[in-house]
């Protein structure tokens, strides 16, 4: 017997998915005794089986074999004809689960439990009850765009093996900040960091200033650190770190950074944090350990 699967499920490689037209009904007893005995690829481990402009989506298991194609000994209508939403969406990579959750959750339809899309290269594949795990990526802006969130974007982008993720970005404002504490100077770390609006001084920290002024640095644990390296006392801070700044817990996983890391991951709990200047490995590896199962 064929176990009902979880959320999220999609063929994974999408040619796991046989599409067939069907003269038969989609119902589950047509389609049973369509398929029950009949010889599929070896690698088949879903049939849509299409009637007209509809489908149901099914799952099949086989017999043993060392051969191409093996005889189906059992299926599970995973959605009914009436639980299968149809979509064409020629510039979705059907073999990345978070891009075919985006496109079925803006064809989200009630009733509906698998999404089937035709996407780049005609390709196929389908997602069933999709419920994107959710990660939180805590950043520091500017730069613009945020780049950690970008980063997380594109690793799950080429990622086949991750489930669907939604991104939601929880942004450090550093305009913003400054604003908790005017002054007429800011000392910020780099000129990545941008630079403070009309009427406000900044000098920046890699730039190695050399005199002392009375600023404001804004930066975090390692900018105190070169800010005492440089001129012998401690700074009057505006703290940014977005591992300890940033807008409270979450219900769910989460992704930062911190400029102690030099290099590799920190992973607690649903926590992960990657280097300030973090490569897009880290950052894969930082995604995968937080929404992997």
């Amino acid at each position: 017997m064929i176990a009902e699967p979880r959320p999220n499920l999609t063929a994974r490689p999408y040619r796991g998915l046989s599409v067939q037209d069907v003269a038969v009904a989609l119902t589950t007893e047509a389609l049973t005794a369509w398929l029950v005995g009949r010889d599929v690829y070896r690698r088949t481990e879903y049939v849509l089986a299409r009637h007209g402009d509809r489908a149901a989506l099914l799952a099949v298991a086989k017999a043993p074999t060392v051969d191409l194609f093996a005889a189906v000994v059992a299926v599970r209508v995973l959605a009914a004809a009436d639980q299968v939403v149809l979509i064409d969406s020629a510039g979705t990579d059907v073999g990345n689960a978070s891009a075919l959750a985006g496109v079925a959750l803006r064809h989200r339809t009630p009733g509906a439990l698998a999404y089937v899309v035709t996407g780049r290269y005609r390709h196929v594949n389908f997602v069933w009850r999709p419920e994107p795990v959710v990660l939180y990526v805590d950043e520091v802006v500017p730069p613009h765009p945020p780049k950690l969130a970008d980063m997380v974007r594109q690793a799950i982008s080429f990622d086949e093996n991750l489930p669907p993720v939604r991104v939601v970005s929880r942004l450090i404002s550093l305009p913003l900040r400054m604003r908790t504490r005017p002054m007429p100077h800011y000392l910020l770390p780099c000129r990545g960091a941008g630079a403070p609006s009309a009427g406000v001084t900044a000098s920046y920290l890699d730039a190695g200033p050399a005199a002392r002024e009375d600023w404001a640095v804004v930066g975090c644990q390692r900018s105190k650190q070169i800010y005492a390296h440089h001129y012998g006392s401690p700074p009057s801070t505006i703290d940014f770190c977005p591992e300890v700044v940033a807008g409270g817990a979450v219900a769910g996983a989460r992704l930062t950074k911190c400029c102690l890391l030099e290099r590799g991951i920190r992973v607690t709990g649903d926590v992960a944090v990657v280097p300030w200047g973090a490569n897009l490995d880290e950052v894969r590896s930082a995604v995968t350990a937080l929404v992997t199962p």
